[in-house]
């Protein structure tokens, strides 16, 4: 008795710890490798650098800028007084004229041009990072169809291994009809082709999940066994509401076209700044000495661009254009959208009812198989009209295991499609 209790107890113990060293994996684990792992995501970096260095280089425009000018000339007359003054030489100027200097600004008001800028690159990095999100996500409905697939394969095969006891149950009870010989061993040889049959099914699907397995290996960027356990999702709480990042990137692009609006107003202002300018020139300030002087000038320096308002309403016309396209991408996108959410309700229906008369019908075959198991151990049936029943509540649980995944799957295809 101690033996057996001795036995039974390290049986547990094996079991247990080969049931926790094979390696678990949840869907919600898949979506977050998926993300980490995709060759895009690096993008997302770039971005922000890109944009972090465009902002701090149009800053700069509020700093002093600086210019360095020279200039060189011969020309063909010069500006003289035309008085003679006896006893005094009036000074002439030579027509070889040089000037060197260097000016220095300095912005007071330039119209709120370098905020645009600023905000215009933000803006365009939230656009850009935006569509790398939607395209990030597209790849959950990839994730899903690879996931429940393996789901699908497993159920199935645990599936055929009842299948292939309720066959081996039959095969034991024909060998004993045809040793009493009240059966053929035709009828034996049909049950052990069926379970070869079986047996070929288990190879197909365990090498469709390889496949599945491998695929979604490289997805998440990780090396998967093909003892890889995929823990079953629990039922998702579905919310109606569509929260799907292509809103908003919709939403970011509107913002986008509003910073190119305020652009184009800041554009037409009034901009002043300060100003300093020295250096050497032949002439210098006083345009009646010959000499090389040096000279300096400072003030205040007012600009207003005019010929921007020429244009300025036909740009702003084409702005509220752009919004309307991106309103009418959005209420496309929506439409289309809602379509797939309303296949998906019907599809989730469909599934729904069909599990809730799955049991009966399993009952229902089940009770007939294991009459028929009991016909053919006494001779009142033969092989194959036991095998008829024995499919037949093969083809029920298989339908159950069909219809349990596709409404799971159909339920996670449309929290993906709302974005919940």
């Amino acid at each position: 008795m101690k033996s057996i209790f001795f036995s039974t107890l390290i049986c547990f113990v094996l079991y247990q710890t080969n049931v926790q060293s094979q390696e678990r994996l949840s869907l919600e684990e898949c979506y977050s490798l998926t993300r980490q792992n995709y060759p895009l995501v690096k993008q997302l970096e770039l971005i922000s650098k890109t944009a972090a260095y465009s902002v701090d280089n149009a800053a700069k425009g509020y700093l002093p800028q600086f210019n360095i000018s020279g200039q060189a000339s011969y020309q063909s007359d010069v500006t003289k007084i035309p008085i003679q003054i006896p006893g005094m030489n009036v000074p002439q100027l030579s027509k070889d004229q040089y000037r060197l200097s260097a000016e220095g600004t300095q912005v007071l008001f330039d119209g709120g041009v370098i905020r645009q800028q600023k905000e215009a690159i933000n803006t365009n990095a939230l656009v850009e990072n935006q569509k790398l999100e939607v395209e990030l996500y597209k790849l959950k409905e990839r994730v899903n169809q690879l996931f429940f697939g393996v789901l699908l394969m497993d159920a199935q095969l645990k599936q055929n291994e009842l299948l292939a006891k309720d066959i081996q149950l039959g095969i034991d009870r024909a060998k004993a009809n045809v040793a009493n010989g009240i059966a053929f061993k035709s009828s034996l040889n049909i049950l052990k082709a069926e379970l070869l049959k079986v047996n070929q099914k288990n190879i197909e699907q365990k090498f469709t999940r390889k496949g599945y397995i491998e695929v979604l290996g490289l997805f998440i960027h990780k090396t998967l066994t093909e003892d890889i356990v995929l823990q079953k999702p629990e039922q998702p709480v579905l919310q109606t509401e569509i929260q799907r990042p292509e809103l908003d990137l919709f939403k970011q692009q509107r913002n986008s076209l509003d910073v190119k609006e305020r652009a184009i107003a800041a554009r037409n202002l009034p901009k002043f700044n300060l100003f300093l300018q020295g250096g050497l020139g032949k002439p210098a300030l006083n345009m009646l000495n010959n000499s090389m002087e040096p000279f300096a000038i400072g003030g205040l320096r007012m600009s207003w661009p005019l010929s921007g308002f020429y244009t300025s309403r036909k740009e702003k016309a084409i702005i509220d254009i752009n919004r309307k396209e991106i309103d009418l991408q959005k209420e496309n996108f929506l439409l289309n959208t809602n379509f797939v959410v309303k296949q998906q309700d019907s599809e989730i229906d469909k599934q729904t009812n069909l599990l809730n008369s799955d049991d009966e019908i399993i009952a229902l075959r089940a009770s007939v198989k294991e009459t028929s198991a009991a016909q053919l151990e006494n001779g009142v049936i033969n092989t194959s009209d036991y095998l008829r029943e024995v499919n037949a509540e093969d083809q029920a649980r298989q339908g159950k295991i069909m219809h349990q995944i596709q409404l799971l799957m159909a339920l996670y295809n449309k929290q993906t499609t709302t974005g919940n």
